[in-house]
């Protein structure tokens, strides 16, 4: 394991995406783990002072949590690899393809993965084909109720769940205020639970199934941040057979994409039937209700431990 006088480790969090709150706040956790396991440790901003900030005094290492765009589609990885700059979680090219999550799903489809049945829309298309016959369409191919989200997007912001055809117009501005592109995807009834990967070495593990009980139903963002909003179960309350699917199903998809290091797989379990794939986020939230810290404390693991350790696989994947 490294220690503070091996390595030192910049944080970077904020952004400019819509979940720059949240990032701060996942920051500034990651900060005070990897302290707390005693590692060098700084947060620092992605903004215009980053780069010659990299170039003047560079990091050994860098851990991203920054959420959004930012963080997850893949540039900044890019810009990292530009300068030399090793950093903990999957490299640019596999970021992009989870962050896209048309794209994910087509991808998980080809490799035997179940996950719900959908359309991806760009808002172009949506107008030009007349919005009226193309939402018609929809609900007749994958009937009702159905979820819209945005097709690159986290944090649950404007997602929301259709249940009846009038009220499918409303959610499809609402989810185009924060993306180009809508993905409107059968909405599969079940418990919500979400699986953290890591890897320390021996290979990726998935940590204790949460199960996430939204109060209102929908995990949406202010069900994610709220206090009082939603209740966690870690572990989920899922039999040991159906727990044991819910995990390989998705360590199966985190190897479909191409990860690394850490990752968070979301996943509706149906009553009846396989569990599916909704998402899969390659920097996962860290902040005090964010599920991979409810997934590292249900395993009796330490949050510092596990970062001081991949802080270290990629440097030595450096070297």
């Amino acid at each position: 394991m490294v220690t503070g006088d091996d390595v030192r480790v910049m944080v970077l969090a904020g952004g400019l995406s819509y979940e720059r709150d949240v990032s701060l706040r996942s920051g500034r956790r990651a900060v005070d783990a990897l302290r707390a396991a005693g590692i060098q440790a700084e947060m620092r901003d992605a903004d215009v002072t980053l780069l010659p900030s990299l170039q003047e005094d560079p990091p050994d290492a860098v851990v991203i949590a920054l959420h959004g765009a930012t963080g997850e589609d893949g540039s900044l990885r890019g810009v990292l690899d530009l300068c030399g700059i090793p950093y903990v979680g999957c490299d640019a090219r596999a970021s992009r393809l989870a962050w896209d999550k048309p794209s994910a799903k087509s991808m998980l489809r080809e490799a035997g993965i179940p996950t719900p049945d959908w359309v991806a829309l760009p808002h172009d298309r949506f107008s030009e084909l007349g919005a009226v016959a193309v939402l018609d369409r929809i609900v007749d191919r994958l009937g009702l109720p159905l979820m819209v989200k945005p097709a690159q997007g986290g944090s649950g912001l404007g997602a929301a769940v259709v249940r009846e055809d009038t009220a499918l117009p409303a959610a499809m501005v609402g989810c185009f205020a924060y993306d180009s592109t809508a993905l409107v995807e059968k909405f599969v009834p079940g418990k919500d639970v979400a699986v953290s990967i890591i890897d320390l070495g021996s290979g990726p593990e998935a940590l204790p199934t949460v199960e996430i009980v939204p109060r209102d139903g929908v995990y949406d963002y202010a069900a994610r941040y709220t206090a009082g909003l939603t209740t966690w179960h870690a572990p989920a309350r899922l039999s040991p057979s159906v727990a044991a699917q819910v995990a390989e199903t998705a360590l199966a998809a985190h190897k479909a994409l191409g990860l690394r290091d850490l990752s968070r797989v979301d996943l509706i379990v149906p009553d009846e039937g396989a569990p599916q794939v909704l998402g899969i986020n390659v920097s996962p939230g860290m902040t005090e209700t964010s599920l991979l810290p409810l997934a590292v404390q249900a395993a009796g693991q330490d949050l510092g431990r596990i970062l001081s350790t991949l802080v270290e696989r990629a440097v030595a994947r450096a070297a």
